[in-house]
């Protein structure tokens, strides 16, 4: 498990709620720093974030922030839990099982998909 911290490029605000694939490339960029077992900060810019009740989980897809103006980015998926009493703040965990994954894959392609038609 890795730590995090969940901000945004302009200003703080409260994130209380869940993106739900709803979007708009016109805002800011969120990003978080993910903070490993070393002690090492790295920056990723938020793709999106999504609930699932089937796993009474969090997502969040993230790509590292010095790739954003690549062709290719690689994305990197993980649940997560908020620190109680702390907006923006939690713990990522790695997602563990091929049936999270292909959920996490069948989003990812939902999302891809409805980008392409706005």
């Amino acid at each position: 498990m890795s730590d995090f911290k969940k901000e945004s490029n302009h200003h703080d605000h409260d994130h209380g709620h869940d993106h739900h694939h709803e979007h708009n490339h016109d805002e800011e960029v969120e990003f978080i720093t993910v903070i490993d077992e070393f002690g090492k900060e790295q920056r990723y810019n938020i793709l999106f974030t999504f609930d699932s009740d089937d796993f009474g989980k969090s997502y969040v897809l993230v790509y590292p922030e010095d790739s954003a103006d690549d062709d290719k980015i690689e994305l990197q998926a993980f649940s997560y839990i908020e620190q109680e009493g702390s907006v923006g703040q939690g713990e990522l965990s790695p997602i563990e099982t091929d049936e999270e994954w292909d959920m996490v894959e069948e989003v990812l392609n939902t999302f891809l998909s409805e980008d392409e038609l706005n």
